[in-house]
């Protein structure tokens, strides 16, 4: 479940650019806030996301670098030619 639920807490935070909190979070993935918070944390010292108060609320986002990254992740796969991954 710990690699599953961090890959779900990025791909929602991939689709809200303009951040969500963790209570957001855990209702849309339908997890406990506890849980979420956790793994949020893991994922903020992995370097993946990062947390911003705006007054009371900590919202959530991807990093930066992490985004770039899954960009060229993503472009590279739109690259690779079919056959690739069928003579594999």
């Amino acid at each position: 479940m710990n690699v599953n639920l961090k890959k779900n807490i990025l791909d929602l935070l991939e689709k809200h650019p303009e951040g969500l909190t963790l209570q957001k979070i855990s209702a849309l993935l339908g997890v406990n806030r506890i849980t979420v918070t956790k793994y949020v944390h893991e994922l903020m010292g992995e370097g993946k996301i990062i947390q911003r108060r705006i007054s009371i609320a900590k919202l959530c986002y991807l990093k930066d670098k992490y985004i770039e990254m899954v960009k060229d992740q993503n472009q590279q796969r739109k690259e690779t030619p079919i056959t690739t991954y069928i003579d594999k």
